[in-house]
């Protein structure tokens, strides 16, 4: 009987001490131009997406994000633990990488993250670039999409959700984040154009070659911008291949409007 005891009191205490094993955390790297691209070697080495049910109604649901049986948290310090997240998604088919936000309470400035695996590990990235723009808490609107797999986070990336890619998005002034709204983007979401004060500022991400094309009085009173930028301007290519608006020389032209996206 005391043999049988002692069994039962070791597996739990064997039990007990994997359960405390199954949360890993890791201190996240910035980003510097990773691949996250990653193809399983093995058919188990992806990431999972776990959705956490609210205990109470009136709350949100929450996700984590596990590998294998363990759930993975980030401590970026002076930030608290982090092991639930307010948004996750892949960034991958192969569900080798996940873009995650912390829910910290701060709404949609708060940090995202790319939790990612390579050969093998998992490894954490911050999607963190530091602002001094007077009016980022307007700007900082957390995801932007551009189409089912596209997106833009906090002005500052732009993500393709198929095959990870992440692109840096070139700032008008390096030490703060876009000063505008994201209107745009071409029809080969390479150039996105910001409606920043009374100017268009157009990026293309995967060249680095911007552009800023002031806005005539009558297109910024007229209410709503986006419809006049329509009519009035339209899309041309340049010798590196990369689409910038244009405004358009005379008032009859007609213009596709499939030529904007968003």
């Amino acid at each position: 009987m005391k043999t049988t005891a002692f069994a039962i009191l070791l597996s739990i205490s064997l039990f007990a001490c994997k359960q405390s094993k199954l949360e890993q955390t890791y201190v996240p790297k910035a980003y510097t131009n990773e691949d996250f691209n990653e193809f399983p070697k093995v058919k188990n080495e992806i990431l999972n997406i776990v959705t956490v049910e609210p205990s109470k109604p009136e709350d949100r649901e929450t996700f984590t994000i596990q590998f294998k049986d363990t759930t993975i948290a980030i401590q970026d310090k002076p930030k608290s633990l982090a092991n639930q997240f307010k948004q996750a998604r892949f960034i991958n088919t192969q569900k080798t990488a996940a873009l995650v936000q912390v829910e910290d309470g701060s709404g949609l400035v708060s940090p995202f993250y790319v939790i990612s695996l390579k050969d093998g590990k998992v490894g954490v990235t911050s999607l963190y670039k530091a602002s001094a723009g007077k009016s980022d808490k307007k700007y900082t609107k957390g995801i932007e999409e551009m189409s089912l797999s596209n997106i833009i986070v906090n002005n500052d990336f732009a993500i393709a959700l198929v095959n990870g890619k992440i692109y840096p998005i070139k700032r008008q002034n390096e030490s703060e984040r876009i000063q505008g709204d994201f209107l745009f983007n071409s029809s080969d979401k390479q150039t996105l154009v910001f409606l920043t004060g009374n100017a268009l500022y157009q990026v293309n991400y995967r060249t680095g070659e911007t552009a800023t094309l002031k806005l005539p009085a009558n297109v910024m009173q007229s209410g709503n911008v986006a419809n006049e930028i329509r009519k009035g301007y339209s899309w041309a290519t340049n010798a590196k291949g990369a689409s910038f608006l244009k405004q358009n020389p005379d008032d009859d032209r007609i213009v596709d409007i499939s030529e904007f996206k968003k």
